[in-house]
């Protein structure tokens, strides 16, 4: 089981990258706010020019102020060198202001659009992500890139800048010492590119098992109530216990690579220094009074400047830790912004605008996957103004012919035609907008009773969401509830009966006046007298309204103009209910296996089969 779950919320490895082509398209989110960044990289050179200063104020305090014992000057050394550090200080305060406002403008932009591109995404998108993968996308994901713009890049740059300013400044000061302590880099070079190789695709493994930890934890806790009711809480700890020692093994697994990487730095930079010393201490020492190549100050200052340049060497390796997770969750939101919609508007839509409600299924034929036909050569007309009922065992088809109709899914033959127009001719914002769907299970938001009725449309007053409440006797619980209309709704509407959520639902639905109304298992869940209750309000709203009902209890829809029947994805029968009744075809052995005594279960579901 536990194997499952880990491939069901597995993600592809990266593999080889193109670094030089996500940088070019994330410098598409930065050009916007050069006018922030330029000032900042500039402050960064800044920065860099006052620290390679610094070493120069070591070596003409020991040349011209304590070796010749003239301490009068060393005072006002000290107070200029006490100013550059103040001056360095200022410099970093506004360049990282200027950085985190760039960072965070950044990931504003690319979280809204990747929540724009999930919000346009097709419904078959989510049937085959899991919702935590999503969620990496626009937290840790996002959260990766924003390290990347606020510490990363700009750093970077500033790092190679000035390594090879100290590398020249070294040249420049002695030449013939600095070949000396270059004799270290091919080492340095060397395991740079070992830690380099080997962390790359430590990132990605870890990368991919926090998604899998984020599926996991989000597909179990929102059906805490099932794991705890089918008493699965010790097999979900094992589950997660895999997941979560998988992550922390491929943290351990790249921190042992940083483990051996910087005491392996800190070692070459050890022995850079050791030969600095050794050559730079001998000459000092060999040369004749006032004919001085070397100076010892000029040596202490080498020696500091061998360490600031070992620094960003450092840092460099440091910052990769955030350009590898960078790298990857780069590749990963890419990836998801360039998955393709399948569903999109037509480029020029044939219809719009509020339907007549006429509705035509053409030899349809659908599958979610490959072949595997769900609906099989389904041909049925609906006028405007019917009621239609659909029923059928689990399986069947009933609400895939609803999410074809509202085009949540593009069928692969057939067609479909909503007032004579082909639904994919239609503009598929106008479409969806004539529909108004009541599901078995509801979904609400966190907000107020109102707003869950209202859903954000500024055109329903709020005489019209009382309304609504009324037609379902919705109101009769709403007003009993602290705030009434403005009753706080928690998280999926938790604190409220099933039966409640699905009046709210119906309140919702009739709020919106459609053209078309969608019950799918609307009254599954509302007990008895509750469904009486109701039953008048909804009857009233069908009228002179096209009804599509989808319905278990057949005594939901004895009064529907028409009743479709279908068995294995097709529509084996066609009437009203006293019609199908006197045919005793499929119809009636499905209301007789709902009405009859327990003794006759049996002999109907074999004669089903």
């Amino acid at each position: 089981m536990a194997t499952a779950v880990k491939q069901f919320h597995e993600e592809e490895a990266i593999g080889k990258t193109y670094d030089w082509q996500i940088a070019r398209r994330l410098l598409r989110y930065l050009r916007p706010y050069a006018r922030t960044l330029v000032p900042a990289l500039l402050l960064t050179l800044i920065l860099n020019a006052l620290r390679i200063l610094q070493p120069k104020f070591t070596q003409y305090a020991i040349d011209w102020y304590i070796v010749p014992h003239r301490l009068g000057g060393l005072r006002w050394l000290a107070l200029a060198f006490l100013g550059v550090l103040l001056l360095t200080f200022i410099l970093s305060y506004v360049q990282t202001v200027l950085l985190e406002t760039v960072g965070q403008r950044v990931m504003y932009d690319l979280r809204s659009e990747l929540y724009t591109k999930l919000q346009r995404q097709d419904v078959a998108y989510y049937d085959k992500t899991p919702v935590g993968r999503i969620m990496t996308r626009l937290t840790s994901d996002v959260d990766a890139l924003n390290e990347l713009f606020t510490s990363g890049v700009i750093d970077v740059l500033g790092d190679l800048v000035m390594i090879v300013a100290i590398a020249a400044l070294m040249f420049w000061m002695d030449w013939r010492l600095t070949l000396v302590t270059l004799l270290t880099v091919p080492m340095l070079f060397s395991v740079t590119m070992w830690f380099r190789r080997h962390a790359r695709r430590g990132y990605d493994r870890v990368r991919t098992r926090l998604a899998r930890i984020n599926a996991f934890l989000q597909e179990h806790l929102s059906g805490a109530q099932i794991v705890q009711l089918f008493n699965r809480e010790e097999k979900a700890r094992a589950q997660f216990h895999e997941l979560n020692d998988d992550y922390r093994r491929a943290n351990i697994e790249t921190i042992f690579y940083y483990a051996i990487f910087f005491p392996l730095v800190d070692l070459i930079g050890a022995i850079g220094t050791a030969l600095i010393i050794w050559y730079g201490g001998w000459r000092v020492m060999q040369s004749a009074p006032f004919t001085q190549t070397l100076s010892l100050g000029a040596l202490v200052a080498f020696i500091q400047y061998l360490q600031q340049l070992f620094q960003p060497i450092r840092d460099i390796s440091d910052k990769y830790n955030v350009l590898q997770a960078a790298v990857v969750a780069s590749h990963r939101i890419f990836r998801t912004l360039d998955q393709p919609i399948s569903i999109t508007p037509p480029t020029v839509a044939r219809k719009s605008g509020r339907a007549r409600g006429k509705i035509e299924f053409e030899r349809v034929w659908f599958a979610y996957n490959d072949e595997e036909w769900v609906l099989r050569d389904v041909s049925f007309t609906i006028e405007p103004g019917q009621s239609v009922a659909i029923v059928g065992h689990t399986g069947s088809g009933k609400t895939t012919i609803t999410n074809l109709l509202m085009r949540f899914y593009d069928v692969q033959r057939g067609r479909i035609l909503l007032d004579g127009v082909d639904v994919r001719d239609w503009d598929l914002r106008s479409l969806r907008q004539n529909f108004a769907v009541v599901l078995q299970d509801v979904f609400l938001f966190s907000g107020t009773i109102e707003s869950n009725i209202r859903l954000g449309r500024d055109d329903i007053t709020e005489e019209r969401v009382r309304w609504a409440a009324r037609e379902v006797q919705a109101d009769r619980f709403i007003e009993r509830l602290p705030g009434g209309y403005k009753a706080e709704v928690r998280e999926r509407g938790a604190g409220l009966s099933v039966g409640q959520k699905q009046l709210i639902s119906f309140a919702r639905a009739l709020a919106f006046d459609p053209a078309i109304l969608i019950l799918d298992e609307a009254t599954s869940s509302i007990d008895t007298e509750t469904e009486q209750l109701i039953q008048k309000a909804i009857e009233r709203v069908m009228r002179d309204r096209t009804s599509l009902v989808i319905a278990h209890r057949l005594s939901t829809i004895q009064n529907a103009d028409r009743i479709i029947v279908l068995h294995h994805g097709q529509i084996r029968e066609q009437g009203t209910h006293q019609e199908l009744l006197a045919r005793r075809g499929l119809y009636w052995r499905l209301y007789r296996l709902q009405y009859s005594d327990r003794t006759m279960h049996a002999e109907l579901k074999d004669a089903l089969t």
